[in-house]
């Protein structure tokens, strides 16, 4: 996880504002573009999840308000498209999970919300694609294979966040048929994402098919594949992340009613120390929390 980042917001806004001519404006833009895509590693090692998702939106907001005076900046479109799915996910998806057994009624209100920011989070990813790619939306749709073909390595970042709002999306989305119907599109983008950069942030890439090929295992997902993902995502990680057993624990083994595998990946992440990678400390706490909640309801899960 690497939350965007404001650090540089006061010089860089008081530059844009006193610039009197536009290439002193757009350099702004453009160096605040940078800041936002590249920065977040004080976000990311933050071990108070509630002040950064308190302080999240402020940021969203001004990458939207630059992406006015920049539309076609791709590392603002990078930074709007992971922000909002980090957001959407983290501080409502999951909030919504937690309460809806005490408050359904906000519990629902959440997941609209969610459901609201992970369109607009797609929407800047496929417009962040479409970059140099004119077309690129109406050819993905035509031939995924092809259109994702045309992708290159650095691009990686883009095709991880557009897939992952996508796939987000169609998640809390099952009403929605249209939507549903674009799984395999998610799919091509992550699946170019993966043949380019498979070590891509600690094998994140893996979580994703961890979750996709085994929520999918009775309409052609893979029990076998989603394992072979996990081991990958471990090893790529080198056990810092515990997210890919959080993950495989919840579809998997709750999917495959195993009980006991699912109470020892869940104990095997929340044995590590968040402390132990500071990089990736707020995910694994995010991650955590997710495995004590779930571990809470283990006997709601299991049918013994």
């Amino acid at each position: 996880m690497k939350p965007l980042s404001v650090r540089p917001l006061t010089l860089t806004l008081a530059l844009a504002v006193g610039a009197s001519g536009c290439s002193l404006r757009r350099m702004a833009i453009n160096t605040m573009a940078d800041a936002l895509a590249g920065g977040g590693s004080n976000y990311a090692s933050d071990d108070d999840p509630q002040l950064v998702w308190d302080a999240v939106p402020f940021g969203l907001k001004t990458i939207e308000g630059l992406l006015i005076q920049a539309p076609d900046n791709k590392n603002l479109l990078l930074a709007a498209a992971s922000g909002f799915t980090e957001y959407a996910y983290g501080a409502l998806q999951q909030e919504a999970d937690y309460t809806e057994a005490t408050d359904l009624a906000h519990a629902t209100e959440l997941r609209a919300r969610a459901r609201k920011l992970y369109r607009r989070a797609l929407e800047y990813g496929l417009r962040g694609l479409e970059v140099g790619r004119p077309g690129f939306r109406k050819a993905l749709r035509a031939d995924p294979p092809a259109a994702v073909a045309k992708v290159g390595k650095a691009d990686v970042p883009l095709l991880y966040w557009t897939a992952n709002a996508w796939g987000a999306a169609i998640s809390i989305s099952k009403d929605d048929a249209e939507l549903t119907a674009d799984q395999n599109l998610a799919e091509a983008l992550m699946r170019r994402a993966l043949a380019l950069d498979e070590g891509y942030e600690r094998g994140s890439i893996h979580d994703f098919f961890i979750a996709y090929e085994g929520g999918r295992a009775s309409v052609g997902g893979s029990i076998k594949r989603a394992r072979q993902h996990l081991e990958r995502a471990r090893a790529l990680s080198h056990g810092a992340r515990v997210s890919p057993l959080v993950t495989f624990a919840e579809v998997v083994s709750v999917g495959t009613q195993n009980r006991k595998e699912f109470e020892q990946f869940l104990n095997e992440a929340l044995a590590l120390d968040p402390n132990k990678v500071t990089e990736v400390r707020l995910a694994n706490l995010l991650a955590q929390r997710r495995a004590r909640w779930l571990l809470g309801r283990a006997d709601e899960l299991f049918v013994e």
